[in-house]
């Protein structure tokens, strides 16, 4: 009896038409000689981040933070224990102003979330320390923040998902951009 190699999968059925490809047909329609294939790209990566952007927003609101103060909170956890950062360090990490910076931080603490001490090994310093409190809002928070996306991957199946993070990160190499900003 002689093996039949096994079948493979069927490849994925074609995503529908999205808002993308009518705007990529105007523009064929009206200036042909333009190569839109950039734009088909980032015209979905704008429209899929301000989505999950709205989404998370939702996702955080309801443990009373804002995305840009989960951003904050988030960056102290990953820190590691004592989760202390100086105000500079959090500004550079977020690429944020100093301005925009001690708004955020300014909140959190009237909210409990972290505090703000003299730096010990800078007089003229602050080190912003993630309260208790804090560390419990934000492991829920970002465990809320994950679900969301996973939910929305969830049209993906692993290896795909896997692709296209590979993808992704290959194309925000090339931009020039920083590597260690979150």
């Amino acid at each position: 009896m002689t093996e039949r190699p096994a079948a493979s999968p069927p490849a994925p059925a074609p995503a529908p038409a999205d808002p993308v490809d009518a705007i990529i047909g105007q523009w064929a329609a009206v200036r042909p000689d333009l190569d839109t294939a950039a734009m088909e790209v980032f015209g979905r990566i704008f429209r899929l981040s301000r989505a999950m952007g709205d989404r998370m927003e939702r996702a955080y609101a309801r443990y009373g933070v804002s995305r840009g103060e989960f951003d904050v909170l988030a960056t102290l956890r990953r820190a590691g224990e004592p989760y202390t950062l100086s105000p500079r360090q959090l500004s550079g990490t977020l690429m944020l102003t100093t301005g925009g910076m001690t708004g955020r931080l300014d909140k959190l603490e009237r909210a409990g979330l972290l505090r703000r001490s003299p730096d010990p090994h800078d007089r003229r310093g602050l080190q912003v320390t993630l309260t208790d409190r804090g560390r419990e809002l934000i492991d829920e928070a970002v465990g809320a923040g994950l679900a969301e996306q996973t939910a929305a991957l969830s049209s993906l199946d692993r290896d795909r998902a896997e692709a296209l993070a590979g993808l992704l990160r290959e194309l925000l190499a090339g931009t020039g951009r920083e590597q260690g900003a979150p």
